[in-house]
């Protein structure tokens, strides 16, 4: 399994670029300011997966602190394997242990399956990005999940990452 630890906005930018924007398209502004949380995956010390989550305000109405998940990504040859999962596990638990109500983003249509895995729901109907290609809303509450007589769950996973993550 991949080792998955807190980073910095630079240290993932050429993956998020190569797999987000190939065709050299700007990464967002607003990745390095001190609210974002990056979390990366090293497969045999190889940057493999990243993605962050920010406090930042939902596109539909919703009580409570929201936070939203960017820059997933993920090297094709490491797909399907769990290792996007244990990120995004990672991300939805610190923004569940920083009060967080509602989790959301823009998830392209392609990987609208690791957000569902993940308990998002979509929300309103899809778009195409003339840049980026198709995208939807999804979104989820906040609160415990029932992970009870799974072993190694995604939930377990990343409770184990950021416990190590906070120790420091």
């Amino acid at each position: 399994m991949a080792d998955v630890r807190r980073v910095s906005a630079a240290e993932t930018a050429w993956l998020r670029q190569a797999v987000l924007r190939p065709g050299g398209l700007l990464l967002p502004t607003g990745d390095d300011v001190p609210d974002v949380l990056h979390l990366a995956a090293y497969c045999e010390g190889q940057l493999v997966a990243c993605g962050n989550v920010r406090p930042d305000p939902a596109p539909f109405p919703a009580e409570g602190w929201h936070w939203r998940v960017r820059g997933m990504a993920t090297a094709p040859e490491v797909r399907g394997r769990g290792i996007g999962g244990a990120v995004l596990a990672g991300l939805v638990d610190h923004a569940r242990g920083a009060g967080g109500a509602v989790l959301w983003c823009n998830a392209r249509i392609p990987a609208q399956r690791l957000y569902e895995r993940a308990g998002l729901r979509t929300w309103g109907e899809p778009w195409v990005d003339p840049q980026l290609g198709p995208h939807i809303v999804m979104w989820t509450t906040l609160r415990a999940a029932d992970w009870s007589g799974v072993a190694e769950s995604p939930l377990q996973i990343s409770q184990q990452v950021v416990g190590a993550l906070d120790a420091d």
